[in-house]
C-alpha cells in the first residue's frame, strides 16, 4: 500500500471509530415496540438530547408489489398523498409543517412507501396529527392527480436524455426482466400514463391497512404518549388483508453488451447483475467486496482507474439493500476518446478481485468505511426513524444492524474472493456514448 492510500486507511479508520462510538450512544437509548391490535406496528426511540423530533410512517407498497403495468403507481400515490387531505390542501400541509419548524414529505421505493416528518419536539403531538391525517385522509383532487401524473411523465421521458440514467435503467431492465426491481421508483412511461384517479383511490385502498404499516418516531418524546397518540389516531383503522409482493423472478445472469448513444460530455459505462439479498449470508461479504472496489478515495476504481491509468472521470460501486436479491453495479464516467480502453479497464478490475486476495490492509479499510458509512449515516434522528421503520416493514426488526455489523467484521480475506467469484463472474454491460461530431 502506498504512503497515501495508508493515510486515506488510517482516515477511514479514525472516521469509522468516532462514527461507531456515535452510533453506539444512539443505540443505547430506549427503544420500544408495540403491536396495536389492527396490526399497525409503533416503535418509538427516545432521545432527550435532540430538540429535534422525526417520524417514518411506513407501508408496504412500492415496486416489490407493481407489474410492467402498473409500474410507477405507488410513488404516484405517494406524491398524491401529501398533496391535500380532506382537510387540508397541499399549500397548507406545507405551511402547517413549516410552523412547527420542521417539513413533511412522501415518497416510495423498492420495498416499501413512507411518509417522513420532522418537527421540534415541543411540537411532536402536532405533527403525528399531521402525518395521520396525510395518510388516513387524502383527498386526490382531480386537478392536482391531472398535474402530477404530466410531471412523472416528464420525469420518466427526460431520463431518456441523461446518459447516466439510460445506462442505469438498461442495466436494470437487462438484470430483472419482468421481476419489480427492473424499473426505477418513478416506474415506466406508459403505465405511468395509464393511470387513473380511480386505479389510484384502490392503490391506496388496498395498501394503506394498518398490518402493512409501520410508524417509527425517534427524538425527545417519551414511548407511553407517543403510543397513546398513535392508538388514538390509528387504532381504529379496520384490519384487512395485506397484499402479497409480486412473485416474479428474475432471470438467470448472463454476460450482455447494449451500446447507445445520448448527448453528454462524459461517456457512461456500467456493469454489474444480482447481488445479495438482506437475508442472505453472502452479503457482508458482497458489500465488502462492493467497498474494496469503490469505497471512495481508498477503493480500487478510484486509485487504479482514475490516479494511475487516468481513465476516469468519476467510479462508483452501488449496492443497495434489497428484501429479495438485488442489484451490484460498477460505474465509470470517462472522456468519449478513453472510452473503449476503460471498459477493458473496469472489467479488469472485476476480474482482478475474482483472481487475487486482496489484502489485509485493504480489508481492514474496506470494513471501516463500510461501517463508518453506516453509522454516519444514523446520527441524526429523520435517519434514526428511516431505519426502525424500514427494517420492520422488512421483516428484520431493528436489532438486524447488530447482526450486519458483526457479519461484516467476519468477513474474511477468503470470504471476499468467493463472493467476488460468485456475483462477479458472469456481469451485464452498457456504454453510452455521446455520437460522433
Amino acid at each position: 500500500m502506498t504512503p497515501g492510500r495508508r493515510a486515506l486507511a488510517f482516515l477511514a479508520v479514525v472516521v469509522a471509530a468516532l462514527a461507531v462510538a456515535s452510533a453506539a450512544r444512539a443505540e443505547s437509548e430506549a427503544i420500544t415496540r408495540t403491536r396495536l391490535a389492527n396490526g399497525m406496528t409503533v416503535l418509538v426511540r427516545e432521545n432527550p438530547s435532540a430538540p429535534v423530533v422525526a417520524m417514518s410512517l411506513m407501508v408496504k407498497m412500492g415496486n416489490r408489489w407493481e407489474t410492467r403495468e402498473t409500474a410507477g403507481i405507488s410513488n404516484f400515490l405517494q406524491l398524491m398523498v401529501v398533496r391535500g387531505t380532506t382537510s387540508l390542501d397541499g399549500t397548507q400541509i406545507v405551511e402547517q409543517a413549516d410552523r412547527m419548524g420542521g417539513s413533511i414529505d412522501a415518497s416510495a421505493d423498492a420495498d416499501f412507501s413512507e411518509i417522513a416528518a420532522t418537527a421540534l419536539d415541543r411540537y411532536w403531538a402536532e405533527m403525528l396529527d399531521l402525518v395521520a391525517d396525510v395518510a388516513l385522509h387524502p383527498s386526490m383532487p382531480e386537478g392536482v392527480f391531472r398535474a402530477v401524473r404530466d410531471f412523472l411523465a416528464r420525469q420518466i421521458r427526460n431520463r431518456g436524455d441523461k446518459p447516466y440514467d439510460v445506462a442505469f435503467d438498461t442495466l436494470l431492465a437487462r438484470t430483472f426482466g419482468d421481476q419489480p426491481y427492473a424499473w426505477e421508483y418513478l416506474g415506466l412511461k406508459e403505465s405511468v400514463e395509464r393511470v387513473d384517479r380511480d386505479a389510484l383511490i384502490a392503490h391506496y385502498r388496498r395498501h394503506y391497512v394498518p398490518g402493512g404499516m409501520v410508524l417509527a418516531v425517534s427524538g425527545k418524546v417519551k414511548a407511553d404518549e407517543v403510543l397513546a397518540r398513535a392508538q388514538r389516531l390509528f387504532g381504529e383503522l379496520p384490519t384487512a388483508p395485506v397484499p402479497a409482493p409480486n412473485p416474479a423472478r428474475a432471470p438467470a445472469p448472463a454476460a450482455t453488451r447494449d451500446a447507445f448513444k445520448v448527448p453528454g460530455a462524459q461517456a457512461q459505462i456500467v456493469m454489474g447483475g444480482l447481488a445479495p439479498s438482506m437475508t442472505d449470508p453472502d452479503l457482508a461479504a458482497m458489500k465488502v467486496v462492493s467497498t474494496v472496489l469503490g469505497g471512495g478515495l481508498a477503493g480500487r476504481f478510484f486509485s487504479e482507474l482514475r490516479d494511475k491509468q487516468a481513465l476516469a472521470y468519476t467510479t462508483a460501486t452501488q449496492e443497495p439493500w434489497r428484501v429479495e436479491p438485488g442489484y451490484f453495479l460498477a460505474l465509470l464516467g470517462t472522456a468519449p476518446a478513453n472510452a473503449a480502453k476503460a471498459e477493458v479497464a473496469l472489467r479488469e478490475q472485476l476480474t482482478r478481485i475474482q483472481r487475487e486476495p486482496v489484502s489485509d490492509d485493504e480489508l481492514r479499510v474496506a470494513k471501516a468505511y463500510l461501517l463508518g458509512n453506516l453509522a454516519m449515516d444514523r446520527r441524526t434522528n429523520a435517519r434514526q426513524a428511516w431505519y426502525l421503520a424500514s427494517l420492520e416493514e422488512a421483516g428484520l426488526g431493528y436489532e438486524y444492524l447488530d447482526r450486519y455489523t458483526s457479519a461484516v467484521r467476519q468477513v474474511s480475506v477468503a470470504d471476499v474472493q468467493r463472493a467476488a467469484q460468485k456475483y462477479l463472474a458472469t456481469v451485464r454491460t452498457v456504454v453510452v456514448e455521446p455520437p460522433a461530431r
